[in-house]
């Protein structure tokens, strides 16, 4: 599980180092390879260990082909799709197309969202932090299954 949210400055190249805490588990679990892609809600990257994305592929191929939503699902997340690897200093190039759609540009957040990441220029990290706290607060709280947990 990928948890807990890390400050890393990317290169001049665009490339990003992945945390030393996370690199022997990418590596066990699929040999380095990685899958970035947009989030197709917020601004910001995912960035999914090769057999996660798999999963998702299994599950947007199941979507009904002839439904415009799934379609437009479909093209945002599979047309956007780059097949990555880390290198042997644990770090991986943000491709310029992607880093231009989340607007990342030297301080950028990874975030563990369990079984991926995702990447988030800084300060729009912040800004979204402050507002689901907000939100949160708002609500009245936590959703109920989490409720005595």
């Amino acid at each position: 599980m990928f948890r807990g949210a890390n400050a890393i400055s990317l290169d001049a190249k665009g490339r990003l180092a992945m945390p030393s805490r996370y690199r022997d588990e990418l590596v066990a679990r699929c040999a380095g390879q990685l899958i970035v892609t947009i989030d197709a809600i917020d601004p910001c990257l995912c960035v999914y260990p090769l057999a996660e994305w798999e999963l998702i592929e299994a599950k947007l191929r199941e979507l009904p082909s002839l439904r415009e939503e799934s379609r437009r699902l479909q093209r945002l997340l599979i047309g956007n799709a780059v097949d990555l690897e880390l290198d042997a200093n644990g770090r991986f190039l943000v491709p310029p197309r992607l880093r231009e759609y989340a607007k990342l540009d030297k301080q950028v957040m990874l975030v563990g969202q369990l079984n991926k990441f995702q990447l988030w220029d800084d300060a729009a990290w912040s800004a979204m932090a402050d507002a689901d706290l907000a939100a949160l607060k708002q609500s009245g709280g936590m959703p109920d299954e989490l409720q005595n947990r």
